[in-house]
């Protein structure tokens, strides 16, 4: 407290001076008349205290003072925990702690200094603040910043390998020499790490083997710095050995062995061996080689990488019959491994493998794939190609029989006996199909005499070398046409060829015309096309519309063949630049396929049939109709006959027996009932004869083209049968409903005088001169 004492005096001295030469101001004004008043100083300094004192409280911090003087003036503080735990004593201005203080929690505490009257509390001097700091004590421990810590390092890495860094803090002032100063050291497993003043942790042995300890938990104490006493804390520290590639493979067994049918495919697994390897998976990384044995060259042994077993698979393959049994030595290493931390001693690991092969009743074998054959088309000598072969690999070695199974093109044109041997029932087009396939089953005969279910299959191929059979046929252009004023030497078609035989080596198609006698010329391109052109030029379109010109196209081949194709040229008329403006269309032939024509006869006899059944019916209702005819429609058949052209299938409707029987028995005309109107007898007898009954029909016309009370003259029988087979059907009234002004009758007008009236009357403008 010496030091602090000093410095309150040290800091009190210069106030007191100021406060001398300030009552000397006072004292030389003291006579002025305004007694103005000085600025007053504050007179006290900054505070400091211990943290942790343990003498009774309160605890003396300083004193606040000022130059005023008044008896009346009282000291107050305000500010952070004022008059809580700190408080001032009013007269003299000492301030007092109430309680202990640690800085830890609050290293400094600031605070505002007044000093006003008693009276009226009025203020003295301005405020100002001060600060109260704490000094420190070492009274903490370092601590830790966590309870547990994880570090990692490869095994066998040499002394002083880094291996973590751990760390502890202490809340003590780091500015005060030695209190926040940390020293850390290994209290538990310091045979094997070591730790230095910063928190690091190195290796101190340099055999760390993670296949022997793969994990270590030490303790390290961290405390004050020397020379200083206080509590020290603790902290576990968990350090695993990370692994490398220091262990060679083992194998687990001495001797492997396996047994595999004879039927394995190449590349199918036959077994595995299985080794020990102490090291980490990833860093396994065993391999297979064989050290004994002469089998290198039928298995092969692949490490899996995620079991690191070995792997047999045959590279060809196996024959029971040849070879039952293999027998060879591995060895497994590890190309991989540390050489650096490679221990001395370790032994070779060897194994013994036996693999034994089995009997299986495996199917005929081809003695050659595949089988090919050529032959010439259409020779019909050849009947045998050859034959294919199979045999038994078993010891039993069956008898084999041949059964084909597929055929391409599908049909009977290539066959294969029991025994084998290929056949040709016909000669082959190469036009139809250059190439045949099939193929053949080879089964074998048990000792019962059926056939094995275990049969393998040949492909059999016949190539059909080709035969120039066949002449060249021209590509028909489209429509051919030459303008009737064309000149000479104009080209009017390139024409071309195809061979359905294989082109021929020896050149192109030849072509020529079959005659000369024409306006055309042919020249070669030598391209196997050929451009038809004009001779003489002017066409006669009155004498020809079309020329028919025989082309001639050989084909080169051997022997050569020459077909005569006719090429039709239409004769057109053209305009000044040589367009065509019009031709004649030539009849063009249309194939029909046999499906259509199929077709087209069934529809035929449909329609014929559906004919047939509407005839039949008709007759039966003629029939039926003819029996009960009533009176009137009897009297249709009228005695007036007005036809005018009806046409002979008119005659057929009419019954002129009427007229008839008038005409022979000289009855008159009032002797007819007509259920129309009553007409009157024309003066006199009709003398009989065709000119007695043409002057009925004269009479019997006038009176209904007069009698506005009589029917429509088309209500006879005339006009109800006329038109029966026209497509505008009978133009009788009889038959006609309500809707009659739904149908547009002017088509009339069209059909000449006859039907002038009808038009008339019917159409869409009557005349006006029309009187009924």
């Amino acid at each position: 407290m010496g030091h602090l004492i000093l410095l309150f005096l040290l800091f009190l001295a210069p106030v007191f001076a100021d406060g001398g030469s300030q009552k000397s101001t006072q004292n030389l004004c003291s006579n002025d008349v305004s007694h103005k008043r000085q600025k007053r100083d504050w007179i006290w300094n900054q505070m400091h205290i211990k943290e942790e004192i343990d003498t009774p409280l309160p605890h003396h911090v300083g004193k606040i003072t000022s130059s005023v003087r008044n008896n009346n003036a009282k000291y107050i503080i305000k500010g952070e925990y004022a008059n809580t735990i700190f408080k001032v004593e009013e007269t003299s201005g000492d301030v007092y702690a109430f309680e202990r203080l640690d800085r830890e929690k609050k290293a400094e505490y600031e605070l505002t200094a007044l000093i006003i009257d008693r009276t009226n509390n009025r203020s003295l001097e301005q405020p100002s603040k001060f600060i109260i700091k704490v000094y420190d004590i070492n009274d903490n421990a370092p601590v830790f910043v966590q309870k547990v810590f994880n570090g990692s390092v490869p095994e066998m890495s040499p002394v002083g390998t880094s291996v973590t860094k751990v760390t502890a803090v202490d809340a003590d002032d780091p500015t005060v020499s030695g209190h926040a100063t940390v020293t850390y050291e290994v209290t538990t497993g310091s045979e094997y790490f070591t730790i230095d003043d910063s928190g690091v942790i190195y290796t101190k042995e340099p055999n760390l083997d993670r296949e022997t300890k793969s994990t270590y938990e030490i303790v390290v104490r961290a405390k004050d710095a020397p020379g200083f006493s206080g509590d020290s804390s603790t902290a576990t520290v968990i350090i695993t050995l990370s692994d490398i590639n220091d262990n060679f493979p083992v194998f687990k067994h001495s001797s492997f062995h396996f047994k595999v049918p004879e039927n394995i495919s190449v590349g199918g697994e036959v077994g595995r061996v299985k080794v020990e390897d102490i090291d980490e998976p990833q860093h396994r990384n065993t391999r297979y080689s064989f050290i004994q044995g002469e089998f290198r060259d039928t298995f092969d042994i692949v490490a899996n990488p995620y079991t690191n077993e070995g792997i047999f698979r045959p590279k060809k393959p196996l024959d029971f019959e040849t070879v039952s049994e293999y027998r060879f030595s591995i060895e497994a290493t590890d190309p991989t491994i540390n050489l650096r931390h490679f221990k001395p001693g370790n032994p070779r690991s060897i194994s013994t493998v036996t693999i034994e092969v089995t009997d299986v009743d495996e199917p005929p074998v081809f003695t050659r794939l595949p089988y090919e054959f050529k032959v010439r088309e259409n020779h019909a000598e050849v009947k045998t190609l050859g034959s294919v072969h199979a045999e038994d690999p078993d010891a039993a070695k069956r008898k084999i029989r041949y059964i084909q199974r597929r055929a391409s093109p599908s049909g009977d044109y290539v066959r294969v006996s029991n025994n084998g041997v290929i056949q040709l029932p016909k000669p082959l087009d190469r036009e139809f199909s250059s190439s045949y396939n099939i193929t053949v089953a080879a089964v074998e005969i048990l000792e019962d005499g059926r056939l094995s279910d275990r049969e393998s299959h040949a492909h059999v191929h016949v190539i059909v070398d080709d035969v120039n059979d066949n002449a060249p046929e021209l590509v028909s252009p489209e429509e051919p046409r030459v303008c009737e004023n064309a000149a000479p030497g104009k080209v009017i078609v390139r024409i071309s060829a195809v061979d359905k035989d294989e082109t021929s080596p020896r050149g192109f198609f030849r072509y020529s015309l079959a005659t000369e006698d024409s306006n055309f010329s042919l020249i070669e391109n030598y391209d196997n096309t050929a451009n038809i052109t004009v001779k003489y030029g002017q066409f006669n379109r009155e004498l020809a519309k079309f020329h028919y010109l025989p082309v001639l196209i050989s084909d080169n081949g051997d022997p050569d063949l020459t077909s005569t194709n006719t090429l039709v040229i239409s004769v057109c008329k053209c305009n000044e630049e040589g367009n065509f403006t019009f031709c004649e269309e030539r009849a063009k032939q249309v194939g029909v396929s046999i499906q259509a024509l199929v077709a087209i006869f069934i529809c035929i006899f449909t329609i014929i049939v559906i004919v047939l059944l509407i005839l039949l019916r008709k007759r039966h209702k003629k029939d039926l109709s003819g029996l009960g005819r009533s009176v009137a429609e009897i009297h249709e058949q009228l005695v007036t006959y007005d036809e005018e052209g009806g046409g002979e299938m008119d005659t057929t409707s009419y019954d002129v027996s009427v007229l008839n029987s008038v005409r022979k028995n000289g009855l008159k005309a009032e002797a007819a009932p007509s259920p129309y109107a009553q007409v009157q007898k024309p003066a006199g007898n009709i003398p009989p004869g065709a000119g007695g009954m043409e002057m009925m029909i004269e009479v019997k016309k006038d009176e209904a083209d007069n009698d506005r009370d009589l029917l429509p003259y088309d209500t006879l029988h005339i006009y109800g049968y006329e038109g029966a087979e026209s497509i505008a059907e009978s133009l009788s009234s009889l038959g006609s409903g309500s809707s009659d002004s739904d149908i547009d009758y002017d088509f009339l007008n069209d059909w000449g005088p006859r039907f002038k009236m009808l038009a008339e009357l019917y159409g869409s403008e009557p005349s006006e001169d029309f009187v009924y």
